[in-house]
């Protein structure tokens, strides 16, 4: 039967399967959950309560499908201090892995066409990167591919020490945090900002008959304070403004302690305040030792947080450049990533671009219209 993909993230990119969640009838949209979870070419959705689950099952009628088992937490750990992000207190728990991600000569086609082409990239653990390029260079299907939501057509593709095809994805999906704007766009707008943090220990949005203990919630508010919005916390995630929604975002990733922090473009869309309260947050965050190893897809050398260490460049698909953050942003590569003549300045540890040359735009060509007293207009 046809089956339908879920991926979390943007759609300015074409993605593998069905980026989009199927639509529920009007009266249950406010029952619309759903979760990071399913292999976006084989997951179905189906409503059962007040939860859409997603599973790898052949498509039936709503009748046919049984309720299937009881999704397990994310196995739960033991938090240090609420003020730090880190793994320490449970480090034990946590394999070492000697890349994080590590890419070879990786293709993405869909429909023939190349989306990202021959890609090798290796991210060791504690580096914080940044991903940029143009619209439609590739980003956002790079990160599908670091979430474990796509597979490569060709090439190798190893997250977490775990190669994509060989490996059991629902294991290794919760060892990652991921913030997108098409993952909150599925979070109900009556959902308790502490239940849209809380519930990223069930891969889910939506809490519904999960259990939590004393320390799922202290964590959750902790991450909350930390981000600038624990005051926010009974609040329902409908009534915030976009910047609070998107440090909400920023602590549900964080919310399983994860060993990867993936972000695509958490800036997009705020204004001049809301993006630098939030780029200084998450530069505190790249700065702590214990914090996870992060990747930041953005269009804005801006938007870059004080604290990353490496960038990529990417242009048609193709990398530019990849390496330590100064060695990359340049002007004559970031021009050459643009298509424009660029200069860059780096001051006190963030960066910023403008155009070397004038960016002429037309203006129209005035339009006479006569007029005569007394004819109206």
């Amino acid at each position: 039967g046809q089956t339908r993909g879920i991926t979390g993230l943007g759609e300015d990119e074409p993605q593998r399967g069905d980026a989009g969640a199927a639509q529920p009838p009007e009266g249950d949209r406010d029952r619309h959950r759903i979760g990071l979870v399913g292999d976006p070419d084989d997951a179905v959705e189906r409503v059962i309560g007040n939860r859409v689950h997603v599973g790898l099952v052949e498509a039936r009628a709503p009748e046919e499908i049984s309720v299937p088992p009881r999704r397990e937490r994310t196995a739960p750990r033991k938090h240090r201090h609420p003020a730090s992000l880190g793994r320490t207190a449970h480090a034990a728990t946590v394999r070492q892995v000697s890349d994080v991600l590590r890419f070879l000569d990786v293709d993405v086609v869909r429909g023939g066409v190349a989306i990202v082409s021959r890609v090798s990239w290796d991210v060791a653990e504690g580096e914080r990167w940044v991903v940029l390029g143009p619209n439609g260079a590739g980003k956002t299907t790079l990160l599908a591919l670091a979430a474990t939501l796509i597979h490569p057509t060709r090439g190798s593709a190893e997250v977490l020490d775990e190669r994509l095809g060989r490996s059991d994805v629902f294991e290794l999906r919760p060892r990652i945090g991921l913030a997108s704007a098409a993952l909150a766009d599925r979070i109900p707008a009556h959902e308790i900002v502490s239940d849209v943090v809380v519930t990223a220990a069930y891969a889910v949005t939506g809490r519904w008959r999960e259990g939590y203990d004393g320390g799922d919630l202290g964590r959750a508010q902790s991450l909350l304070d930390q981000l600038g919005v624990g005051h926010l916390a009974t609040r329902t995630f409908g009534t915030l403004s976009e910047g609070e929604r998107k440090r909400v975002q920023v602590a549900r990733a964080l919310m399983t302690d994860p060993e990867l922090l993936l972000l695509d473009e958490p800036a997009a869309g705020l204004d001049l305040g809301g993006r630098e309260d939030l780029v200084r947050r998450l530069g505190e965050i790249a700065l702590d030792d214990e914090a996870p190893t992060t990747v930041l897809v953005t269009h804005h050398v801006e938007e870059i947080p004080v604290g990353f260490t490496h960038a990529m460049l990417l242009r048609a698909g193709s990398v530019v450049a990849a390496g330590p953050l100064e060695s990359v942003l340049t002007a004559d590569l970031l021009s050459s990533t643009f298509g424009l003549a660029l200069a860059v300045e780096h001051r006190d540890g963030r960066w910023a671009a403008r155009a070397t040359q004038p960016v002429v735009v037309k203006a129209p060509t005035p339009r006479i219209v006569a007029w005569t007293p007394g004819c109206g207009g």
